[in-house]
């Protein structure tokens, strides 16, 4: 766990990367700059220089960062390095911005449960590997011997058991319902036979999205919890035409209502487009 100035730092760093990404400014140059922004007194600086050497050797950042695991988190590496694949879907600049807000989140005194949610919903939305992804969440040191033992049944069970429900049955609402079930029934109330991680309001939020799309449990989350939102992928933005393209689709066009008012006036006069014929002139579209 660092100091909350490190992860305010952090979240200047990611989002100054990527808006200078998009500016077209090279990796190393980029962020040989922001180190002049951040403050001295943070650790930051000397990361940063780390990472601009190892990209000038290797041109990663995840190498770079999974040298640095008393800095970065094992999760900041995992995003960094599937952005990295080749021939991946997931962009640098999605992941960028799911770094920034985790580190804008943590410097708000996050918790287990805040921090939990929001790195498996990045896992969701980006089609991420759960494997891997949950075996970097586990590692961090927010997380406790009961979380990591959790999570890693999160990961084998993911898939087959809703996230909703092996969240209900983690908190006092779970055990509520059983205990009203049990006086109906009139019967002794089973007492909690595993540790509770969540509170009683996600544990009501859990229960009432049990069965549903995962993502309506995160949306319930956020809403009622305050829990940070993932960014959400860009969408693609189709490519300005060209002027010399757009020149042609007109001549394209004005060739079309020519042939329909010809038509209108008694008919086309089909011999001009003979390439037998002497005066044949290819319509202007097709030059």
């Amino acid at each position: 766990m660092l100091e909350r100035e490190e992860y305010i730092e952090q979240a200047h760093l990611f989002k100054a990367f990527a808006e200078r990404m998009v500016a077209g400014v090279a990796a190393q140059e980029a962020l040989a700059a922001i180190g002049e922004e951040i403050l001295a007194t943070s650790k930051l600086p000397m990361a940063i220089d780390y990472l601009v050497g190892e990209i000038k050797l290797v041109g990663t950042l995840s190498t770079a960062l999974a040298r640095l695991p008393h800095y970065f988190t094992a999760f900041q590496t995992f995003v960094v390095a599937e952005a990295e694949e080749e021939g991946g879907r997931f962009d640098m600049r999605t992941a960028l911005a799911i770094l920034e807000r985790e580190a804008a989140y943590r410097a708000e005194e996050a918790t287990p449960q805040g921090l939990f949610f929001f790195r498996f919903e990045c896992l969701s939305r980006n089609r991420l590997d759960y494997a891997r992804g949950l075996a970097a969440i586990a590692t961090d040191d927010i997380f406790d011997d009961d979380w990591r033992a959790w999570i890693t049944t999160v990961g084998r069970q993911v898939g087959l058991i809703d996230l909703a429900d092996l969240v209900y049955v983690r908190s006092p609402e779970y055990w509520r319902v059983e205990k009203r079930d049990a006086q109906v029934a009139g019967r002794a109330a089973a007492e909690p036979d595993r540790t509770i991680l969540f509170g009683a309001r996600e544990g009501r939020i859990a229960r009432a999205n049990r069965g549903k799309d995962p993502l309506f449990f995160f949306a319930a989350l956020q809403r009622q919890l305050g829990y940070p939102q993932v960014p959400r992928p860009p969408r693609p933005t189709p490519t300005e035409e060209s002027p010399a393209l757009l020149a042609r689709r007109l001549e394209r066009l004005e060739m079309r209502v020519k042939l329909l008012e010809e038509e209108s006036r008694g008919g086309i006069d089909l011999s001009r487009f003979d390439p037998k014929n002497a005066h044949f002139q290819p319509p202007s579209g097709d030059r």
